[in-house]
Formats: C-alpha cells, sequence, structure tokens
C-alpha cells in the first residue's frame, strides 16, 4: 500500500514545476508534462524559435514564426517518429480543451527530415522537424506540451518538450535592480514589473490572471502565481521583494570538446578506449564560492554542437565523447545530492545528472556521453526540503552576474476553460 502511495504521488508531482532525483524514474513511460527524454538512444535534444539556436521556443500565434525541434538517435537506423501537441494550463496541466480546439489542419506530423552520422565513431541518425507548419497550425495561444512517439504508438514515447505561443494582449514594463536587505542585496537579483492592458479586459486579475518568470529557461527554479500589489488605471503592479526574486548565482562553467586533436583549457586528457569510444578528462572543479565574482561570456547554460576537425555538416558529423567530471569536496554533502544541471542535462536532477562521492578521490564525479560541442554547465545541490536546485553552495552568489529572464502572463477569459498567454517578454540582467 506505501508503494501505491508514493506511485501516485510521484505521478501527480511529476506535473508541477519542482521536481527531485526521484521523480523522473518512477516510470518512464508515463508522459511528464517537462522536458524529459525516454528513451536511452535519445541523445542532444534541443527545440528553439527556428531563427536562433539560442532561442526560448516561443512563438507568436499570429506570425509566420515556426519552432525547431531535432535530436540524435545513437542507434543509427532509420524509425518511424511522429511529434504530436497538448495544450497546457498556466502550471502546465493539461488544460480542457479538445485537440480540435488548439490545432487546424492535421493533429500529428511525422518527422520525414533525417540524415545519417558520417565520419563519426558513434554512429547515429539525426532529426529535425519545423512546426507549425501549412497543414498544422495553433489556433489558441498558451503552454503546448511537444511529445514524440514511435511506431504510431502514442505510449511509445520518446522525448517531450515545452513550447509557448503567444498572442500579446498586454504590455509589461520591468525594472531590473538589487533586492533590498543587508543579508540580500550583493547576492540576490529582483524584478519589478507592470502589466498594462491597453483595453483588454481582465475583470478579476486576482483570479484570472497568472504570471510565470523563469530565469535562463530553467523550470526547476520558476517563481508563479505573482499577485499584484498594486492596481488601477488599468495597469497592475508587481513589486514584492520576496515573489520575484533569484539567486543571482554566478557565470556558467563551460568546457570545449570540440576537437578530439587539441587540447583546450579545460580538457586535462583525451583518449580512446578498447570500445573506441571517445574520453575527454575534465581538469578538477573549484569551488567557487570564495571567490570574487569575474564577468564572461556564456551561452547561459546552453551548448553549442560542432566539430572543429572537420568542415561538414555539423549536425551529422560531430561525434560523442564521454566527459568525466570531478569536483573535490573533503566529505560527502548530508545536506542533499549534487547535480549537473545546464542544458546539457535538460536542466533535470535525475541519476544521469547526479554526482557520486569517491572515498578514495575525495570527492564527486559524473560520467557524461555528449556530442561534441562547447557547453555551459553549473553544479547544483538539492534536496526534497526546497525546491529546485541551489546553486549558490558551489558556485556562490552574485547580484551582477548576466542571466536572462522571461515573464509570462497568463489569463483565463470569464467563459473560457483554458489558460491564453496574453503576453511576453525577455529581459537580460545587464542590458538595460
Amino acid at each position: 500500500m506505501v508503494k501505491k502511495i508514493v506511485f501516485f504521488y510521484s505521478l501527480i508531482f511529476s506535473v508541477a514545476f519542482g521536481q527531485t532525483a526521484d521523480e523522473d524514474y518512477v516510470n518512464d513511460n508515463v508522459l511528464k508534462y517537462d522536458d524529459y527524454v525516454y528513451k536511452s538512444n535519445v541523445k542532444t535534444v534541443k527545440i528553439h524559435e527556428a531563427t536562433w539556436e539560442y532561442a526560448t521556443p516561443l512563438i507568436n500565434l499570429n506570425s509566420n514564426e515556426q519552432i525547431e525541434l531535432s535530436f540524435d538517435d545513437i542507434e543509427g537506423d532509420q524509425k518511424q517518429y511522429s511529434v504530436s501537441f497538448i495544450h497546457c494550463n498556466a502550471d502546465w496541466t493539461p488544460s480542457d480543451l479538445m485537440i480540435s480546439e488548439y490545432l487546424s489542419g492535421f493533429f500529428d506530423l511525422n518527422l520525414i527530415n533525417f540524415a545519417f552520422s558520417m565520419n563519426t565513431l558513434q554512429k547515429y541518425t539525426h532529426y529535425t522537424i519545423l512546426f507549425p507548419q501549412q497543414n498544422l497550425k495553433f489556433t489558441k495561444s498558451g503552454n503546448y506540451l511537444v511529445y514524440v512517439y514511435a511506431n504510431s504508438d502514442k505510449k511509445d514515447l520518446v522525448l517531450s518538450r515545452r513550447i509557448m505561443v503567444y498572442d500579446n494582449k498586454v504590455t509589461i514594463a520591468h525594472t531590473f535592480r538589487q533586492s533590498s536587505g543587508a543579508d540580500e542585496q550583493f547576492n540576490k537579483q529582483h524584478i519589478d514589473f507592470t502589466i498594462y492592458n491597453s483595453g483588454y479586459d481582465i475583470t478579476n486579475p486576482f483570479a484570472d490572471l497568472k504570471v510565470t518568470l523563469t530565469q535562463n529557461n530553467r523550470w526547476d527554479n520558476a517563481v508563479t502565481n505573482i499577485k499584484p500589489t498594486f492596481m488601477g488605471g488599468g495597469q497592475f503592479t508587481y513589486s514584492l521583494d520576496d515573489a520575484s526574486t533569484f539567486n543571482g548565482g554566478n557565470e556558467f562553467r563551460y568546457f570545449d570538446i570540440r576537437s578530439m586533436r587539441f587540447y583546450t583549457e579545460k580538457v586535462k586528457e583525451i583518449y580512446r578506449d578498447e570500445n573506441l569510444k571517445n574520453h575527454v578528462v575534465l581538469y578538477p572543479e573549484e569551488l567557487r564560492t570564495t571567490k570574487p565574482y569575474l564577468f564572461y561570456n556564456d551561452f547561459n547554460g546552453s551548448f553549442l554542437i560542432r566539430n572543429r576537425d572537420t568542415q561538414g555538416n555539423q549536425d551529422v558529423e560531430a561525434d560523442y565523447v564521454y566527459v568525466d567530471f570531478f569536483l573535490p569536496y573533503q566529505a560527502p554533502e548530508s545536506a542533499g545530492n549534487f547535480y549537473i544541471m545546464g542544458k546539457l542535462t535538460d536542466w533535470r536532477m535525475n541519476k544521469k545528472s547526479q554526482l557520486t562521492y569517491n572515498y578514495k578521490r575525495f570527492g564527486y564525479e559524473a560520467r557524461l556521453y555528449l556530442k561534441q560541442g562547447y557547453y555551459n554547465y553549473i553544479y547544483v545541490l538539492s534536496n526534497d526540503a526546497k525546491k529546485g536546485g541551489d546553486e549558490t553552495v558551489i558556485e556562490g552568489d552574485h547580484w551582477d552576474t548576466e542571466n536572462d529572464y522571461c515573464i509570462f502572463v497568463y489569463h483565463r477569459k470569464i467563459g473560457t476553460y483554458y489558460d491564453q498567454l496574453i503576453g511576453s517578454k525577455k529581459i537580460n540582467s545587464i542590458k538595460r
């Protein structure tokens, strides 16, 4: 009976913003309304607005903008993959809309664009698709879960990804500043913002208006359900420190594995094992909690796929590499587990991204299988007592760190039963 209760709780929790390490491994065949990979042979999933590979997967409902989804299948054969879509509420639970109410044309797309890897030790098949298309269009704004399934069986799940479709009905103005208070003003970043409804009818903002803030496209530390502090004159002002305040954190760590011939700054060793697999050993890491803040350009947790040893098609000529991480730490941490966080691990804290303590080396270690490229990442600590991963334990916390933020404004209009995305705004902490 206890196992059944735990299983049920985990399924309910899988649709929420927060997550714990165990949640990913309750049942890999259950659709999660989150960014998730269900098959071990699927690697390097990328999803973004089609014109820029670092863009948020966010498009305008009334435009020709598209989202590009791509991934690799390291079994290296040709499979029958299809894509479907589920409209979601502001909290990423499925909405009550029927599929015919939010899609026009076909309801599913087949992945017909694929290419086999070339000149690589790891054979794989690269799949890519653009949507919406002429024969499939979104008719409602809001959150959407995109999921890929195999062999025409929607229970044969491959991967899922979150995207947003907006239809601007409001405008958003913001002010970015240090947090107030002696304990936080040199560590935290705070956003004050005002929503102007510009004649759009918002009858009950406390009940019908929902606002979400994200940092660097992370969902584990997203701020949700913020309520306005002032209303009047066609505007809603949000200015509570504790509601829209984030850790400043630090610039992301990085490593460069674009070449298997030349050693880069963070690479200690490159070798090939008896199974003809490439390996890269990174230099031991440093704790940055006591180090002063140092600015340098980063991808805010993203990655760039490239193979410098070839001038060919990077999508199919970049090879796969085992990458070894080591974080010196005097004794195992009793407050939780450490994880590698970034787009390289889908921003998830699970067994794949978890570091394990090596008592002989006095530190934490992990190994990831990654496609050649340039990667950003951080180390976070997580336990069941706190939502999301805490990067400040290893990385430090600085108010002047460069971070990207997004504000999403959702509204459930009277007489409807779904959340529209009526406004969005992208913000950078150092670009005014």
